[in-house]
């Protein structure tokens, strides 16, 4: 996913300013695609440039206002080309993974503590995604659009409840090794 697509369909969903960008990027596409503010705005200027998006006229003089955005036809378009487009899966890039790597040939000193962090933000991202759930899919809630959003979310329910399996797993396995590990 590019953000230049995340943004089109924030926009589709609610046309909005950067800054409202920002903070929904923040509260739900962040979850999966994080960009920054400057990030955000720069593509909102590519994408007018493209004719994918334009400014919502305004009542007063655009001199310190905040602008909005909506999305155009083309801007449309676009997200429905990439969206039917086949992508194949890339492979994940994980630097703790690389670190375990490291750990083998380095020896383990350091890496318990980290492990042990890196399963308590799991936990409390896997407990947040499934208060959202509670919140905001509940039972016969299940327009099209709001099955394809639940979706979104149960891969991060299920993203989330893997790496708490895995981590568990793996400090289980560091707590097996010979004490001599630790280079």
């Amino acid at each position: 996913m590019s953000l230049p697509h995340a943004i089109l369909v924030a926009l589709l969903e609610k046309p909005s300013s950067g800054l409202e960008l920002t903070r929904r990027f923040d509260r739900s596409i962040g979850y999966f695609w994080s960009a920054t503010h400057q990030q955000i705005y720069r593509e909102l200027g590519r994408l007018e440039a493209e004719g994918h998006i334009r400014t919502l006229p305004t009542e007063q003089p655009a001199r310190g206002q905040k602008k909005s955005y909506e999305v155009l036809p083309a801007g449309r378009a676009e997200l429905a080309r990439w969206s039917a487009a086949a992508q194949d899966p890339k492979p994940p890039r994980d630097v703790l993974l690389l670190r375990l790597r490291a750990a083998a040939v380095v020896g383990t000193a350091g890496i318990e503590a980290d492990l042990r962090r890196h399963l308590d933000l799991h936990q409390r991202q896997l407990a947040e995604y499934e208060e959202i759930e509670q919140r905001d899919f509940p039972p016969g809630k299940d327009t099209p659009q709001d099955r394809l959003r639940h979706l979104v979310l149960r891969a991060g329910i299920d993203l989330e409840t893997f790496w708490t399996r895995w981590l568990t797993h793996a400090l289980d396995e560091l707590a097996d090794l010979p004490a001599d590990q630790s280079r």
